[in-house]
């Protein structure tokens, strides 16, 4: 999420952004990082359908009206729904509401929540 939220905000693509957030890191094991890597450049390869997901399922919220930690955690567990086979749809989701307990405002759980779930219920219809 972190990579994305910087990518978010930089306008920078994330090639560019990635070997600059892990010059700030040096206590991530290499396997984390090529996890984290993975997920950032999966959502970044897949953006226009996983952000057309996020808005087609946020009833009247536009993406860029949404906090900029929200979105980057809904990109993150929509990117797993799509295409992460070996993580089952409800870890993708407790896992965005741990991070947006920890980075996000005070109504962000229910909001990703929300969402997630919606998505999780009609993601067949997604899947490329």
């Amino acid at each position: 999420m972190q990579l994305l939220f910087q990518m978010d905000i930089s306008g920078e693509d994330i090639e560019t952004v990635i070997p600059k957030y892990w010059q700030l890191k040096d206590d991530i094991n290499e396997q984390s990082r090529e996890f984290c890597d993975s997920l950032a450049r999966g959502y970044y390869e897949n953006r226009e359908l996983i952000d057309r997901i996020v808005s087609e399922n946020a009833d009247n919220w536009r993406l860029d009206r949404m906090a900029v930690v929200d979105r980057n955690i809904m990109r993150i567990a929509i990117y797993e729904f799509l295409f992460r086979d070996d993580i089952p749809e409800k870890v993708s989701i407790n896992e965005a509401i741990e991070i947006a307990k920890r980075y996000g405002g005070p109504e962000s759980t229910q909001f990703i929540n929300g969402i997630l779930d919606a998505v999780k219920n009609k993601i067949i219809q997604y899947k490329p």
